[in-house]
């Protein structure tokens, strides 16, 4: 499994994520913990709000029936994001963090990330909740989700432990990020920045990019691959996937990784063929052309 750093801590991460947003559905959760384990990814992905907290139980429960010693992997969780509201208020991030250990039964998680932004968010608050957290050894690392570089650098402005991390919602059917530094000094639809250049800030800040629905179009409207709306993308996808002997979904992985922005894929699947599919992606690099033919049979223009 290709490893890459987190953000600019010395930590050396795997570049694939087992999302666990599913796992209250899986069959056999000890069983997709091992398959993930096994095949390189050690790196679990969690938030407070996912099955209503259950998600986090299963996981807990399920890590026990395996022989995976805690200290060998990486569990990240999230909190933030309430019933009808958000919340990044002290309180509710310190209860939250107690919260998940419970369900996860471990002592600490190695990271916690901000969910959504808080538009009443006090940086001072946050500030106090990740010492407290950090201090009191049950948060190791921090960072943030859907947040744009103006957001990272007010809560910089008084938190004092690095921001690794930042979950964005990326992947060839979702590529707002890319097009706007495509079609720097245009006119058209895909030159408007939306997020304020998040992917250059990132990179420059050595934050950590992790891309979530990778295999999603739109705002969870359904999975590109294998979809006939998507007929020439898919055509595209299985050419290259046979020239690399692998499968469009571990093809779509490679396309995410293959950016010099060093990604980290966030892989939802609770399916165990699936998870080694993206796993043994990890290991393919496509050329600087297929990159951009996939990129453009997803229905992009080059200016």
């Amino acid at each position: 499994m290709k490893k890459i750093q987190f953000g600019t801590s010395d930590l050396q991460v795997a570049s694939v994520i087992l999302g666990c947003m599913r796992m209250n559905g899986a069959e056999n959760p000890a069983e997709i913990i091992e398959t993930a384990y096994d095949h390189g990814i050690d790196f679990f992905d969690h938030a407070d709000i996912y099955g209503g907290g259950e998600c986090e139980t299963i996981f807990g429960k399920a890590l026990k029936e395996t022989s995976i010693k805690r200290e060998d992997i990486i569990i990240q969780t999230k909190c933030g994001i309430r019933k009808g509201m958000f919340d990044f208020s002290k309180e509710h991030i310190v209860s939250s963090v107690e919260g998940s250990l419970k369900r996860l039964g471990v002592d600490y998680v190695d990271a916690l990330l901000l969910h959504r932004p808080d538009t009443l968010v006090e940086p001072e608050e946050v500030a106090a909740a990740f010492d407290q957290l950090e201090s009191q050894g049950k948060v190791k690392y921090f960072g943030v989700s859907n947040q744009k570089p103006m957001q990272i650098d007010l809560l910089k402005k008084t938190v004092k432990q690095p921001l690794l991390a930042n979950q964005l919602q990326f992947g060839i059917k979702h590529t707002d990020m890319i097009d706007q530094g495509i079609h720097v000094n245009m006119t058209d639809d895909a030159s408007i920045d939306r997020d304020g250049s998040i992917l250059d800030y990132s990179r420059l800040n050595e934050m950590t990019i992790q891309a979530w629905s990778p295999y999603q179009y739109g705002f969870f409207e359904g999975v590109f691959i294998g979809n006939e709306k998507f007929s020439e993308l898919n055509a595209t996808l299985d050419q290259i996937a046979e020239r690399h002997n692998c499968t469009s979904t571990g093809l779509a992985t490679a396309w995410i990784l293959r950016h010099p922005a060093k990604m980290q894929v966030i892989a939802g699947s609770m399916n165990k063929e699936r998870i080694k599919e993206i796993a043994k992606a990890a290991d393919i690099i496509i050329s600087r052309e297929e990159w951009y033919e996939i990129y453009r049979a997803a229905g992009n223009i080059l200016p």
